[in-house]
């Protein structure tokens, strides 16, 4: 899986984890939680993350770690439609694999990425693989791909397509869905109490601007977001992505998920990031957001 599809798959996972970063059992909660509007949760969360003042004052953030990137295959797949680009890029990617050390078959790729945030709306990936560097940037209203390990041609920033576009803009914010749902647009419901990794969530509604519908799960206990959904065109259809949030540690005060898995619901698998570093307010010019 690793090449030219498991990374592509790998930056959909890191920038449908971005907004916030193991599979989650899914289930009715046996016990109830304590009875709690949306907006008593959404305050009890926003809080628990830090409270809304310290929120206000982040502009920028910068993640440093690594990704899934998918496992090395132990065959060669079939294409079933001939696709003379497709089998370009596998021929690219597998001279470049075989040039190095590579994991043994069936083992995750991980490779080192950075992902850069700046309100309102912008962001940059940076994804190194085998000495070269992928770059994905929108800068709130236009994107750009930087796709290297594509081979010969690919060596200039092609614009993002329709789709992409439109998963970029629909990013939430650096802050997440619930700070300043209000002023975002967006329209917040109770939708339950289910269990997550076997402890019991408040499962929110979170109705966007746009009309999109997305859902936060908050933990009943500590009142950090340990679970969201988006969705993701696969194979030209679109499919549920649930993210798992884990491994919250304080930084400066402001507590951040150091690890996030995301996952097709009802599936086992999943990609994960495992976010070594977070920066608070770095200097970050809006040209960074621009085309690579």
């Amino acid at each position: 899986m690793t090449g030219a599809n498991g990374m592509d798959s790998a930056v959909r996972a890191a920038l449908l984890a971005a907004g916030l970063l193991c599979a989650f059992a899914h289930s009715p909660a046996q016990a109830a939680l304590p009875s709690m509007s949306a907006e008593q949760i959404v305050q009890k969360s926003i809080a628990a993350r830090g409270g809304l003042d310290a929120w206000h004052k982040v502009a920028a953030l910068s993640m440093t770690g690594m990704l899934d990137a998918g496992r090395i295959r132990t065959e060669k797949p079939q294409d079933t439609v001939p696709d003379p680009r497709r089998k370009k890029a596998l021929k690219v990617r597998d001279a470049r694999l075989a040039a190095r050390a590579q994991p043994e078959p069936g083992e995750m790729v991980q490779l080192p990425f950075v992902m850069e945030l700046k309100r309102p709306n912008r962001m940059r990936l940076e994804l190194k693989f085998n000495g070269a560097t992928a770059v994905q940037t929108f800068d709130g209203s236009s994107g750009w791909k930087l796709r290297p390990w594509l081979g010969k041609g690919a060596a200039e920033p092609q614009p993002l397509d329709r789709e992409e576009l439109r998963q970029a803009a629909a990013q939430q914010q650096l802050d997440g869905f619930l700070v300043d749902y209000t002023a975002k647009g967006s329209r917040i419901a109770l939708d339950g109490v289910e269990a997550v990794d076997g402890r019991e969530a408040y499962k929110l509604k979170v109705t966007l601007k746009s009309g999109e519908v997305r859902h936060v799960w908050v933990d009943g206990a500590s009142f950090l977001e340990v679970q969201v959904d988006g969705q993701r065109r696969m194979d030209g259809k679109p499919k549920t992505m649930l993210t798992a949030l884990q491994d919250y540690r304080r930084v400066d005060g402001l507590m951040m998920p150091h690890r996030l898995s995301t996952r097709v619901a009802g599936a086992r698998d999943a990609q994960t990031i495992v976010v070594s570093r977070v920066d608070i307010n770095p200097a970050l010019p809006d040209e960074r957001f621009a085309k690579p």
